[in-house]
């Protein structure tokens, strides 16, 4: 089954989905300072989670998630660049006809990197992004699995092969479907897994970057979900 997208998929992702050097051109342009994000309708059903003790949590969600020691968080940067570039996109004709009926928009939750996107490195420079968009941005759209047409479209677009057809698993009190990725970044290799699964009214999305396989099952492996 095909469903029909009103807009192109976020661009929260395409920061993911870009090497180190190129994250640091979006995540450390902006100033969280200058925003205040104003809740769209519907948003109050999914609160933002909080970080304590090096773990993202979500109550709504029932989702929890470990961060690795010493690494920064940039949420409320990449919320605000979120912000600025829906703004941009409302005021363009193109943007104006992909609104949304509920006005519901992408949500940065968590976006949290091994270094600060801005520090150049040798390695990959590994993340963890968590995202929800309104499901109601993807007519039709009844089905996590669903959810990784549009992304393999921007996934291949950014240079990444897929590495297999996204599949179902149960991760702890939670069944999510499962992407994963690669791509040759000179010498190295970028790998990425997203996790995805509806709730809320949101399509939630947990991506995660690093230089190994390890080091994305290490990362993949922090999530959790507990009953509610």
């Amino acid at each position: 089954m095909r469903f029909c997208c009103t807009r192109l998929f976020p661009l929260l992702f395409a920061f993911a989905l870009l090497p180190a050097g190129l994250l640091a051109q979006g995540a450390s342009s902006s100033s969280s300072g200058k925003h205040v994000k104003k809740p769209a309708v519907g948003e109050a059903l999914l609160e933002p989670g909080a970080v304590l003790n090096g773990v993202y949590r979500n109550k709504s969600l029932g989702l929890a998630c470990k961060i690795p020691d010493g690494w920064v968080l940039r949420t409320e940067e990449m919320s605000a660049r979120e912000e600025d570039d829906r703004t941009d996109a409302k005021t363009s004709p193109q943007g104006a006809q992909g609104n949304t009926e509920d006005g519901r928009a992408g949500r940065v939750l968590l976006a949290a990197f091994s270094r600060p996107p801005e520090a150049r490195g040798e390695d990959i420079n590994s993340s963890i992004l968590i995202a929800a968009e309104s499901v109601s941005a993807y007519p039709g759209l009844t089905d996590a699995a669903q959810y990784f047409g549009p992304l393999a479209e921007v996934v291949k677009a950014q240079g990444l092969e897929v590495d297999e057809e996204p599949y179902e698993f149960a991760l702890g009190t939670k069944k999510v479907v499962r992407g994963d990725f690669h791509k040759d970044v000179g010498s190295r290799v970028m790998r990425q897994s997203t996790l995805a699964f509806l709730s809320h009214g949101y399509a939630v999305s947990i991506t995660v970057i690093g230089g190994t396989e390890d080091d994305v099952e290490g990362l993949v492996g922090g999530v959790s979900f507990a009953g509610k």
